[in-house]
């Protein structure tokens, strides 16, 4: 999709590319974005853009890291945006690269519509996101018959307080993909349990999703907190909650059972599972 809002008498103007870079594993990338990665000159981009993919960056390129890491902002989002806006105007293209998809939790649209605002034209090029490639790589899938025919993304992140409709959440019967939720765990479980969930309703935590240092841990809803702890979770962590988590722990019993009998007909395990 590209915005074409340059005006006349600004073609000089720069490009503003909005680069989703998935979850973390470079084979994810579309063909789009890896070109525009190949392509660029100058590169902004986030904390959850992985080592793998950082690694594609041409040499040319002038890289500037922005941070955006919980807790340990490199630099605020007004400061990105005036970034961008002033190597824009200057006539530079801009090639901003975002772990997942843009738009989902990433604040692109917000960029985007400032950047239009000011006459920048912007492309925007989609990308995996964390709850499609981290649940798949990790043997979950989102929707499954007979367990769940819809999924909900939410955020545990917010500007201010949480406002999340937790009654509508706790009894939609779907899978529930939580972002940014690592140090909210409590507060969820109770959230969900008080409204209505099951609290033996499967769970898994995922942890650097779709990279080489993948782990999971499935557990129940009442033992949020606990998994957490116990395995000493880190950010980037994605949480799955439904019972769309069985099926990983059947992939896992079937990939032990494999192994015994020596075969090698299913998919190699990338999981780290408990009980």
């Amino acid at each position: 999709m590209k915005t074409n809002l340059t005006q006349a008498g600004l073609t000089q103007t720069g490009i503003v590319t909005l680069v989703g870079a998935g979850p973390g594993d470079p084979d994810l990338l579309t063909v789009k974005a890896a070109r525009a990665i190949g392509q660029a000159k100058l590169i902004v981009f986030d904390n959850l853009v992985s080592e793998e993919i950082r690694s594609l960056f041409p040499d040319t390129a002038t890289k500037l890291y922005v941070g955006k890491a919980k807790g340990n902002h490199s630099l605020t989002q007004d400061e990105i945006n005036q970034l961008m806006i002033r190597y824009a105007q200057s006539g530079v293209d801009v090639c901003r690269v975002k772990g997942g998809d843009a738009f989902v939790f990433g604040r692109g649209g917000e960029e985007m519509l400032l950047l239009a605002k000011k006459g920048i034209s912007v492309e925007v090029i989609p990308g995996i996101t964390a709850a499609s490639g981290c649940s798949t790589y990790a043997n979950i899938p989102l929707t499954h018959r007979g367990l769940a025919q819809g999924c909900t993304f939410i955020t545990a992140h917010a500007d201010k307080e949480l406002t999340a409709n937790w009654s509508a959440l706790a009894t939609l019967n779907q899978t529930l993909v939580i972002y940014m939720g690592l140090s909210k765990t409590e507060m969820i479980s109770d959230a969900l349990i008080a409204n209505g969930m099951d609290a033996n309703t499967p769970v898994a935590f995922i942890e650097n999703g779709c990279t080489q240092n993948q782990r999971v841990f499935t557990g129940r809803l009442a033992e949020l907190t606990l998994i957490k702890e116990q395995n000493q979770i880190q950010s980037p962590a994605l949480i799955v909650i439904g019972e769309v988590v069985t099926v990983a722990n059947q992939m896992h019993w079937l990939e032990q059972l494999s192994e015994r009998s020596g075969s090698t007909d299913t998919a190699p395990q990338q999981m780290k599972l408990t009980a």
